[in-house]
């Protein structure tokens, strides 16, 4: 009786959630390219140069319970998919989009990395070559929660 209950608190011990990581996938294979240790309050984001546009784009989320939240977009000028009807602010020529209100929580983030645009990951500040990590290949982002046994293999 002993060695059944030790092997299910065991058991539940190494299932039980140890914290959280950022993945960057395969869409297609699932395959890992990236995958980075966050916490609640960590910050994720894409920068690159807009295809159309040829300006700088940054669009920022915040980790909040396993979901990316954008709390902030910065661009130079408006384009296809940039927020044309927000209220921005203009610091310096930089259009600045700080959501107030209506924030959008992404539970995966679907990204095609292209060499022309050049986008960049940077998570918590450490700043990744998404086309290189990639192959340039399109990839899902988001946040998974890790267990005893996934720090384990």
């Amino acid at each position: 009786m002993v060695t059944v209950i030790a092997g299910i608190v065991g058991g539940v011990a190494i299932a039980a959630p140890t914290g959280q990581v950022l993945v960057v996938e395969d869409v297609e294979t699932g395959e890992h390219y990236l995958t980075q240790p966050v916490d609640d309050g960590s910050t994720v984001a894409l920068e690159y140069m807009h295809s159309v546009e040829r300006s700088r784009v940054y669009d920022e989320y915040r980790i909040e319970g396993g979901t990316l939240v954008n709390t902030r977009m910065e661009f130079e000028s408006y384009g296809w998919g940039l927020p044309s009807g927000a209220n921005v602010t203009n610091r310096n020529g930089t259009l600045v989009y700080e959501p107030e209100g209506s924030i959008t929580e992404l539970d995966t983030l679907l990204v095609s990395p292209g060499r022309i645009a050049g986008h960049t990951l940077i998570v918590d500040g450490r700043r990744y070559d998404l086309v290189a990590e990639t192959n340039g290949s399109d990839v899902r982002i988001h946040v998974e929660q890790r267990t005893l046994t996934d720090r384990l293999l």
